[in-house]
Order: structure tokens, then C-alpha cells, then sequence
């Protein structure tokens, strides 16, 4: 680790950005003005921390070195990445104190007002109650962008006609769909967990992707682009689906429980970065990144 700080860490606290929710959004914004593509390249909140604690060993992708560097334009990423000079941490003699902790405490709780359940808009006991409510037509109809990661996705494969999938994609939806594994260990697990004891997850699972790339392959070579399967290994614990950056739907695995009976959390993402939408974003950034392309 380096003597003293790097650079980005002390710039990050002396712009009061050092909360992973208020950074994401500066660096999406950033990002904006460079290239609407670049708004998803935000490091997750374990990057940002490895990014700041002076271990890389390299420079990280020259596109976060840009959105950086768009950031913080009096300073290049070579300087943001390389100790502090000690003038500049002169500057900053108590730029991160516990009453400064509180005070963002504090100031958070204001912004984000009377409701107690941050970012949460509804929930719902079961699954099926979720579906009731909202059908998935009306969740992904004219959807910009949906990322979904859970078992066998079956909102996306069984309950969306495949029909209107294709229209969405060929329409400039991207779509970004992970499995749980068919072919690995945790999925038998959670069969097992189930007491399911004919393969039936594995099964349903396997038809699900297959109902995916079939689809892709009758989508023009520019709408294929928008349609990524990929695949992981993991204990399952969430069913995540984010749609157009902004309306999270999350849905934890229960022991001894089908998917369908789960509760069921609805999150808008807020301006100040505070809520669950953020968390289960990183969470599904990370999976995805673990995953295996299909």
C-alpha cells in the first residue's frame, strides 16, 4: 500500500463524494458528457474501493481513466492514481472527521425526506401478488434496457411472448439475462433445497436459455449486439431485474420456498444514491462480471 493516499481518494473526499451513491451518480454524469455508453461503466462499490486504496498495479481501462479524468480535469490518471502531494493534502486538514461523517448522516437523511424506506416504492407478500399488480407487459413494454439475473427468469422467458421480446430488441432494446448455471452445482442445490427430485429447475432452465438464443439468432446482426445470455455458479440469493437504470424489482430466494412464493420489492432509483437500487445493481454488475457468456 502507499505511504500516504493517492490522489483520487483525497480529491474524492475533498468534493464530498467519498459516499459510494454520491460518487456513482458524479461519475454517471460525467460519463454522460463523454458518451451515453460509457453512464454503465461505473465501478461497482469494491472497484471504487481497490481504486482508491492504492494496491492497483496498472491503471484501470481507459475508458473509467477518461470519465475520470472528465471528473477531476485539473489532474491526468496518472496523477489521480499516484500519491498525493503533500500541498494538496495540506489543504484538507480535516476533510474527513467523525462529526463530518454524522453531518453527511445527517444531511442524507434530509434530502431523502420523510419516507423511511428510502428508494422502496412497494412490496408485496408473493410473487404472484407482484404479477397481479404488475404485469410484465406493462414493466417492459418500451423498455430502453433490462438486466435480469436470477434461477430460470421465467418473467422474461415464459411470461413475455417471445414475439414482443423480439420487437423490443430489434426496437433498440439491450437486454442483458443471467442464469443460474444448468450444468453447475448450485442449481442442484437449490433443487434439492426445493425437494424437487426430477431435475426440474435444471430443466426449466435449460428450455429458458434455449428460448433466448433462438431468439437472438432470428434478430438482425445489429439487434443481436443488444442480446446478451450469460450464465453463473453461485448460491442463488436474489432475483434481480433492472429496467432503463431507474426501476429495480427484487425478489430474495426463500429456504424451502419456489420462487413464486418469495416477497417481492419494488425501488426507483433516487437523485442522492442512498437506496437499494444501488445496492442490487452492484450486485447484479458483479454477477455479471463473474458470469459465463452463453
Amino acid at each position: 500500500m502507499s505511504p500516504q493516499p493517492i490522489l483520487l481518494q483525497v480529491v474524492i473526499r475533498q468534493r464530498r463524494l467519498h459516499r459510494y451513491g454520491m460518487f456513482q451518480a458524479a461519475y454517471k454524469e460525467a460519463a454522460k458528457q463523454i458518451s451515453p455508453e460509457l453512464t454503465r461503466t461505473a465501478p461497482s462499490r469494491a472497484q471504487l474501493h481497490r481504486w482508491t486504496s492504492g494496491e492497483l498495479k496498472r491503471l484501470p481501462y481507459t475508458d473509467h481513466c477518461r470519465v475520470l479524468e472528465a471528473m477531476f480535469p485539473e489532474w491526468t490518471a496518472d496523477e489521480l492514481f499516484a500519491p498525493c502531494p503533500p500541498h494538496v493534502l495540506a489543504d484538507e486538514p480535516a476533510a474527513h472527521t467523525p462529526s463530518d461523517e454524522r453531518a453527511d448522516l445527517e444531511s442524507t437523511a434530509d434530502r431523502v425526506g420523510p419516507n423511511p424506506y428510502a428508494d422502496v416504492t412497494a412490496v408485496f407478500p408473493t410473487r404472484a401478488e407482484f404479477s397481479f399488480a404488475h404485469p410484465p407487459h406493462a414493466l417492459l413494454d418500451g423498455a430502453s434496457s433490462i438486466r435480469a439475473a436470477g434461477l430460470s427468469l421465467n418473467m422474461l422467458c415464459q411470461q413475455y411472448p417471445d414475439q414482443r421480446l423480439y420487437r423490443l430488441i430489434e426496437g433498440g432494446t439491450a437486454l442483458q439475462a443471467l442464469f443460474l448455471d444448468p450444468e453447475g452445482e448450485a442449481i442442484r442445490a437449490r433443487e434439492r433445497e426445493e425437494g424437487y427430485s426430477d431435475n426440474h429447475l435444471t430443466t426449466l432452465t435449460r428450455l429458458n436459455i434455449e428460448v433466448l438464443t433462438r431468439l437472438r439468432k432470428r434478430l438482425s446482426p445489429e439487434a443481436q449486439d443488444r442480446l446478451s445470455v450469460a450464465v453463473y455458479d453461485e448460491t442463488i440469493r436474489f432475483n434481480i431485474t433492472l429496467i432503463n437504470d431507474r426501476l429495480c424489482v427484487m425478489q430474495p430466494y426463500l429456504p424451502s420456498a419456489r420462487g413464486v412464493d418469495s416477497p417481492t420489492f419494488l425501488a426507483e432509483r433516487n437523485a442522492t444514491g442512498t437506496g437499494l437500487y444501488e445496492t442490487f445493481e452492484e450486485i447484479f454488475d458483479a454477477l455479471w462480471e463473474r458470469g459465463r457468456t452463453v
